[in-house]
């Protein structure tokens, strides 16, 4: 090889040099883009909480608490403002608060840092952000079970919840993420999500509705705001409730969720290749709803994919490396940005230790993905079906393998942007 000076020069390397990867064609999958336009999302979620009977139950110079999370919620910084600015106009006292449970490295430092990150800080606001670790006990379920709150939280005079409704990555149930999992873990910091998670996620579909009824019978919540977006992480939906209608609302908006979500429209794939993962992105790092590849043993994914290779991590997941154990190959860069104080707590929490667990890796991107093909099993090496997507949450522009191009070419949910040709890997072996 002429580059092969300039490469990674080991075992690895040699025995993945008798790999030829097929070419790759470039092509666009048909979603659904209705959402809401970005400079509309502010009157969009005003108009909603006007409708929607909390501004009654904001009592002049009472403070109001309004949780705000870790993930990567489209339009998080405006819409939080856009609450506040409600919750003022109404007389109330608004101050935000991190509501992550263990994430941000289990300490409120940490997540005040992400949601720096998302722009949500004091001088955007005009508000307080007051993060804290420390949790009330604010009642027990009828199994005894204990209920955690952020002290900060209990302490106002009104919580406002608000959180995005999605399909869940490690259990299946009537409310998956959304307000009630805002409520019982995100609101519990890192003291309550561990007490939620101590048996898994097996139950937690159950739970959620048990531990979020003690919350709203014992706290000061007066009511929450839903978001829901499309497949390109853009918001296409916000729905204000009071705290009485959280139980009926929020599983018809999870419903509403899971008909927008992305989705890779191929099936028995050989290799996957994933350009970055984060907590950014999902909570394990790239979707299990999207890769079929959970890190629990109780859902069965229905989409078959023998080996996934990732890449590299996104800026915004901190090191948090969550979810590269359900990868089968990934890179020494990916490795080396590794934060284990970033990604740990939120593991321990969750009590799922196979998710940050690091594959076999190598020096290059090239190396990584012809090791992640030359492993397959009973395939049709001479026509390999691959596919790469830079990430779970960007799933219009994907690349596909020559071996599925007719199957491309008879999906009317798909169209061919590029014909087939290489990966375009440049001098050290990388695509970028």
């Amino acid at each position: 090889m002429a580059l092969e000076s300039k490469r990674e020069n080991n075992v690895v390397a040699r025995l993945a040099q008798t790999v030829n990867l097929p070419k790759m064609l470039k092509v666009k999958q048909l979603l659904d883009h209705s959402h809401i336009p970005a400079k509309e999302v502010a009157s969009a979620v005003h108009e909603e909480l006007s409708a929607s009977g909390i501004r009654k139950r904001i009592a002049p110079g009472k403070t109001v608490a309004i949780t705000c999370g870790s993930r990567g919620v489209a339009n998080i910084a405006v819409i939080t403002k856009a609450i506040v600015d409600f919750v003022r106009e109404c007389g109330g006292e608004p101050f935000v608060f991190p509501a992550m449970g263990s994430h941000g490295g289990a300490s409120a430092e940490g997540q005040k840092q992400i949601l720096t990150g998302y722009g949500v800080t004091e001088e955007f606001l005009g508000c307080p952000i007051k993060a804290g670790m420390e949790v009330d006990q604010i009642g027990t379920t009828k199994d005894g079970m204990p209920v955690f709150m952020d002290r900060y939280a209990h302490q106002a005079d009104a919580v406002i919840l608000c959180g995005r409704v999605k399909a869940h990555t490690a259990f299946r149930g009537p409310y998956e993420s959304g307000i009630l999992k805002m409520a019982v873990i995100g609101m519990g910091k890192q003291h309550g999500a561990e007490t939620v998670h101590r048996d898994g996620f097996y139950e937690l579909g159950k739970m959620l509705p048990v531990i979020g009824k003690v919350i709203l019978d014992n706290a000061n919540v007066i009511g929450a705001l839903a978001l829901v977006e499309n497949a390109f992480d853009q918001t296409c939906r916000v729905e204000a409730m009071t705290a009485e209608e959280i139980f009926e609302r929020e599983p018809k908006l999870l419903e509403y969720a899971k008909e927008r979500m992305g989705r890779i429209y191929f099936d028995n794939i050989d290799v996957l290749v994933v350009d970055r993962i984060g907590k950014d992105i999902s909570g394990d790092g790239m979707d299990p709803n999207i890769t079929g590849r959970f890190a629990v043993p109780y859902i069965d994914g229905k989409k078959k994919i023998q080996h996934i290779a990732v890449l590299d991590l996104t800026e915004d997941t901190h090191g948090n490396c969550n979810g590269l154990g359900l990868a089968d190959v990934t890179t020494r860069r990916l490795v080396d940005k590794i934060d284990v104080d970033c990604t740990f707590p939120n593991v321990v929490t969750s009590t799922v230790l196979c998710t940050p667990k690091i594959p076999l890796f190598t020096h290059t991107d090239e190396t990584c993905i012809q090791i992640a093909l030359r492993t397959c099993n009973y395939i049709d090496r001479e026509h390999p079906r691959m596919v790469r997507i830079q990430d779970t949450m960007n799933l219009e522009e994907i690349y596909i393998s020559e071996a599925m191009a007719e199957e491309a070419k008879k999906n009317p949910q798909i169209e061919i942007l590029e014909e087939a040709k290489g990966w375009g890997f440049n001098e050290e072996g990388n695509l970028w």
